[in-house]
């Protein structure tokens, strides 16, 4: 087994810090690629993207050895390699539930494609939105077909975007189907099982924590 596949297999724990920094280096190796930049340092990022060259290597020495003795790191290649590691070798089935403002606006989001994110449909138990389209063409189906709909796409990760009142009950159908993924939208503190991974993004949280600042005289006038 790979250094790659078993730190993907979860023989290696890696934290989501350093997941979250390697998609950092993805976009900074896709932004290289596309200026036609073939090699470049780990001292080369940290100047040109405001990185930290010792944590690039700390990081992907998880993973095994990519760079190259006066070289540095084929862009390509390395490109490649991380999107291995992040998975995103493959095309990720992704379906969104609830179909307002947010959820649509999602669903319409052109870069999830380009990164491999196949956003397969959109759930909600409006009827007067059961069977429209998003503007991009993303289907709607009722809520209740969610079961059916993982079975048959095989959806790797399910948005919620549902009102608060909603949240758990969703989340607890969604983890009933098999789903390990989780990215949730609606406020409050939602229980999954320990075998599921659930993400949670409180707009609410984030604008009063940027209030803080703004309160606190920590943001320059």
């Amino acid at each position: 087994m790979s250094d790659i596949e078993r730190a993907r297999s979860g023989g290696d724990q890696v934290s989501e810090l350093t997941t979250a920094r390697l998609s950092v280096y993805l976009r900074c190796l896709e932004a290289l690629d596309g200026a036609g930049v073939k090699t470049i340092s780990s001292q080369g990022l940290e100047a040109q993207f405001q990185l930290n060259a010792a944590q690039i290597r700390k990081d992907l020495a998880h993973f095994g050895e990519f760079g190259i003795r006066g070289v540095g790191y084929y862009v390509k290649d390395l490109k490649r390699h991380l999107k291995q590691i992040l998975g995103l070798d493959r095309s990720i089935k992704v379906v969104i539930i609830g179909a307002g403002n947010l959820g649509l606006a999602l669903a319409d989001y052109p870069g999830f494609r380009g990164d491999g994110f196949d956003v397969v449909s959109l759930l909600d138990t409006a009827r007067e939105k059961v069977g429209q389209y998003s503007r991009t063409g993303v289907p709607i189906r009722h809520a209740r077909d969610l079961e059916r709909l993982v079975e048959r796409e095989k959806i790797d990760i399910a948005v919620i975007t549902v009102p608060a009142d909603a949240a758990q009950p969703t989340v607890d159908a969604v983890v009933a189907t098999g789903i390990r993924a989780i990215l949730n939208f609606s406020p409050g503190n939602l229980r999954v099982p320990a075998h599921v991974k659930l993400k949670s993004m409180d707009l609410t949280v984030t604008f009063e924590s940027l209030s803080f600042f703004l309160a606190h005289g920590y943001v320059a006038p």
